[in-house]
């Protein structure tokens, strides 16, 4: 699958975009996140279907965040977080895992890979952007 990036609105002068790398096989879920960060006018968005190619975009790209769903094909969002956390390059950089499933032990779990912090699907606008603020140093 070819790289797709989503080009946000040029931030106010002096400050840097933030790169964000959103992994999701929901192409509504891809699609949601780009009107809400454009909105925003400071990111850059890059995407990934499947955990596979999420934590390959992550090794390549070092996204500043990284925005992972927990059900996906191939490798799952726990298992891809582990893999990131478990790698030099990208052990730094912060894991929000956005899920449908948000009972303790699935949170218990995120948490145990080394996630920075964990949303139940559908995500409320508004926490998301905390969430992204928060983890961004904004």
């Amino acid at each position: 699958m070819t790289s797709k990036h989503f080009f946000a609105a040029q931030p106010e002068s002096g400050a840097r975009t933030k790169k964000i790398l959103l992994v999701d096989d929901s192409s509504t879920s891809r699609l949601t996140a780009r009107m809400l960060l454009a909105e925003r006018g400071s990111y850059v968005l890059t995407s990934a279907c499947d955990g596979v190619e999420g934590v390959e975009k992550a090794i390549a790209e070092r996204p500043d965040l990284i925005l992972m769903d927990i059900e996906m094909p191939r490798l799952n969002g726990l298992e891809a977080c582990k893999l990131l956390k478990q790698n030099a390059v990208t052990r730094g950089i912060p894991v929000i895992l956005l899920t449908m499933r948000g009972e303790e032990p699935s949170v218990q779990q995120g948490f145990a890979v080394g996630c920075s912090d964990f949303l139940t699907k559908p995500v409320k606008e508004h926490e998301l952007i905390e969430a992204i603020k928060t983890h961004l140093g904004e």
